[in-house]
């Protein structure tokens, strides 16, 4: 098979989009075969892999948003050293495509099929992995949309309590967190577990964040005993919210938590009293473009062939 040859999974709503149209057909026209099939519902993602490995593509497109390139990310984490991955963000968030330094454009995003593939991390937790990042939250009456009066106390972190709709509703919880040489415990209000650096549409939570360091970085926002006191009088004073989180970066870590956490991986809902999160070094072949942000170390693999 020709090794510039690449299957293309678009996301189904992604069907009509004339940018990325454009951009497969100058691909097209620079001498890749780019074949192209899309979703529609769920295990689409991981039937289309499988079916493009068989095939024996050694480049696969994730076209979509955080969700959809985790799970092509995850079918391809499966079957390691087979293929790499191109990013074409396509969604409202983009965070890891974004944290990355990868193009908007579709047309500059395929562009990255022309450049060395990386050895990335991912993150796993009880099976499932996650390419960009963990976050979690307590609340209750959650609705669709994060408060205004939250967004004007908490700034950039509001994204954490999306759908708490009032101060009353914030709700801390007792969790404890075990790692290698670290232990945390106490009231908290949210925390992030990453591969990536942000989350929540351009919000950074872990920021210095790598994907080939084998680690993943820990941020937990405790919750101060006068909540709403305290978040007001750090931002008048101009220290912020970024100066209440306790930052770590770990191999693994345990949470163990009173009530239910309810866990966002990377889109996708997860819930657990439990869970221990691990990284995965070196999990996937991914295109990333020159001097990217997320990387510690220069390429260390070629695209495989």
């Amino acid at each position: 098979m020709s090794e510039r040859k690449a299957l293309l999974i678009l996301h189904g709503k992604q069907a009509l989009n004339e940018a990325v149209r454009a951009a497969v057909e100058h691909k097209r026209e620079q001498g890749w075969e780019l074949a192209v099939r899309l979703t529609w519902e769920a295990g689409d993602a991981q039937r289309i892999v499988e079916e493009a490995l068989a095939a024996g593509f050694k480049q696969i497109i994730a076209g979509g948003g955080d969700g959809t390139l985790r799970d092509i990310a995850q079918a391809l984490a499966a079957r390691p050293g087979e293929a790499s991955l191109v990013l074409l963000p396509l969604g409202t968030a983009n965070d890891f495509s974004r944290a990355a330094g990868i193009s908007l454009e579709p047309a500059e995003a395929l562009d990255l099929l022309d450049t060395p593939a990386h050895a990335i991390d991912l993150g796993e937790v009880g099976g499932q992995i996650f390419l960009n990042m963990a976050t979690g939250g307590f609340g209750s009456n959650v609705t669709a949309n994060t408060s205004e009066d939250l967004k004007k106390v908490l700034g950039g972190a509001a994204y954490l309590f999306t759908g708490l709709s009032r101060f009353s509703e914030l709700h801390a919880a007792y969790g404890e967190l075990q790692g290698p040489d670290f232990h945390w415990s106490g009231d908290l209000l949210a925390l992030g577990i990453g591969n990536g650096r942000q989350a929540g549409g351009g919000h950074v939570l872990c920021p210095q964040a790598l994907v080939d360091d084998g680690l993943l970085d820990i941020s937990i926002l405790p919750a101060p005993q006068e909540l709403v006191g305290t978040l007001k009088n750090l931002l008048s004073d101009g220290f912020g919210i970024d100066n209440m989180f306790v930052r770590n970066r770990l191999p693994w870590v345990e949470i163990k938590v009173a009530e239910g956490l309810c866990i966002n991986l990377d889109g996708e809902p997860l819930e657990g009293d439990s869970l221990r999160f691990e990284a995965r070094p070196g999990a996937l072949s991914v295109h990333l473009p020159a001097g990217s942000p997320l990387l510690g170390r220069a390429p260390s693999i070629s695209r495989p062939g």
